[in-house]
């Protein structure tokens, strides 16, 4: 593959997730329709952290527009760890609720490793649970982590068939990194997972056909780190410092990647912004998570939503 200069494909997530939520929501009338069942989302959110309010507004707002039931609870940052797990048992028991999210961060006296355990499998729509890490380990259905989800869904609309591609993944999170190689294997990827300990990172990286950066390091993949015509999937999203000196002064910042993407764009032959590319993805298919989630738990084989 070869890419032009200052010429990378930009991959549009926010399309992309626009027209999956369109999606979600037709299939989540029809399952309604046949089979009487309307998804539901609860989301738990413990304390104020800010971003975090941001985001449980935005997936409540998004899971009301896919005409899901959305339940979102708000509780202090006092709330104790016992009644957090009550209310996730309760939750558990209601048939009416086939998906739930409990925000991160939690409170510093709170396990949260000890609360999404507590979250029943079959609705932990996040797909953080070992049942599910397992579940996506062995090849069987499950509900696979929101953000590598989203980022297969583009690497398979801009590529197709991904089988025999060399895939580099910088970042081995449990949240992204892991079940990022994981889904690329199933799809015959052949898969490297890099990390702090890696040697000579930027030649390792040169061999990819597509480079996944989730390492949460404001642009630390440069652009003579990427293969000519690579696909670039940047999973980052950091904030730094405003270029303009006046607005760095009053605090103000801006967005960027794991990926210096003004150097990428003249190497690769596509390339995800930031903002813009992953990110919209995550809540959207929280969505798919939910609506698949509501018809396992009747029993139906939920449609295909990745195009």
């Amino acid at each position: 593959m070869t890419a032009d200069p200052a010429c990378a494909t930009l991959i549009d997530g926010k399309a992309f997730a626009a027209g999956l939520v369109e999606r979600v929501a037709a299939a989540s009338a029809r399952l309604e329709s046949t089979h009487g069942v309307k998804p539901g989302l609860a989301v738990i959110i413990v304390g104020d952290d800010p971003a975090s309010q941001v985001y449980v507004r935005n997936k409540g707002e998004t899971t009301q527009r896919a005409g899901m039931r959305s339940d979102t609870h708000r509780l202090s940052a006092g709330t104790s760890q016992a009644d957090l797990l009550a209310l996730i048992a309760a939750l558990n028991a209601d048939g009416g609720i086939h998906g739930i999210l409990v925000q991160l961060p939690l409170p510093g006296h709170i396990d949260a490793a000890t609360v999404l355990d507590a979250i029943d499998p079959d609705k932990d729509v996040d797909g953080f649970h070992v049942v599910n890490a397992g579940r996506l380990a062995v090849g069987l259905p499950g509900l696979v982590p929101c953000t590598p989800l989203g980022c297969l869904m583009l690497l398979k609309a801009e590529l197709g068939d991904l089988s025999g591609l060399n895939a580099v993944i910088v970042g081995r999170s449990n949240i992204v990194g892991k079940p990022m190689a994981q889904l690329l294997l199933a799809e015959s990827c052949t898969v490297t997972v890099a990390h702090s300990r890696t040697r000579d990172l930027p030649a390792l990286c040169r061999t990819a056909d597509i480079l996944v950066a989730a390492v949460g390091r404001p642009e630390m993949v440069r652009g003579d780190w990427i293969k000519p015509g690579a696909t670039v999937i940047d999973v980052g999203i950091n904030r730094v410092p405003s270029r303009d000196p006046v607005k760095a002064a009053e605090g103000k910042t801006r967005l960027v990647g794991d990926v210096a993407f003004t150097e990428a764009t003249g190497v690769a032959g596509r390339i995800t912004p930031v903002p813009g590319g992953v990110g919209p993805m995550t809540i959207a298919c929280l969505l798919a998570n939910t609506y698949s989630a509501a018809c396992r738990s009747v029993g139906v084989m939920p449609e295909r939503l990745d195009a």
